[in-house]
């Protein structure tokens, strides 16, 4: 049976005064770094257009275990982005994992996961939002929403 986990991921870094967004979300622990990218992205209604990487740290400033910096080309496979949850969480302790997505505009995130681990109820679909605060940062919002 799949083990789940609670995963809470808030807005951070210099972008977190101008929003405040947070989610709680319930997904399998098996789930690897790269379809937590896509799994935060579809969250906020992110286009998948710029690079990301993941990285660990007592603040967003701090970096101290990168899980695969980025590739040098969107194209190219990096495989530690395949490392599941389950090898990532615990982090040492203090320590969060991060979110940065696209190098240009900064939207960092901060992702914690929470103690618990329970079954997956087999009528859920996983990855679950659980709960949300806040409003959802809006990619590019410069750009006029008329087009």
């Amino acid at each position: 049976m799949t083990t789940i986990l609670t995963i809470d991921i808030k807005l951070s870094g210099w972008r977190a005064g101008a929003n405040s967004w947070a989610a709680r979300v319930e997904v399998a622990e098996s789930i690897t770094l790269s379809e937590l990218h896509y799994t935060i992205l579809q969250l906020i209604e992110f286009d998948n257009d710029h690079l990301h990487h993941f990285f660990s740290g007592r603040n967003w400033r701090g970096r101290r275990v990168a899980f695969g910096e980025p590739a040098a080309s969107p194209f190219e496979f990096n495989e530690a982005e395949e490392a599941a949850l389950s090898k990532v969480f615990p982090l040492p302790k203090g320590h969060r994992l991060y979110y940065h997505f696209d190098f240009g505009d900064d939207w960092l995130f901060a992702i914690t996961c929470r103690p618990n681990r329970k079954q997956a109820d087999l009528a859920v679909k996983y990855p679950r939002l659980v709960e949300e605060k806040g409003h959802r940062p809006k990619q590019y919002p410069y750009q006029d929403d008329e087009g």
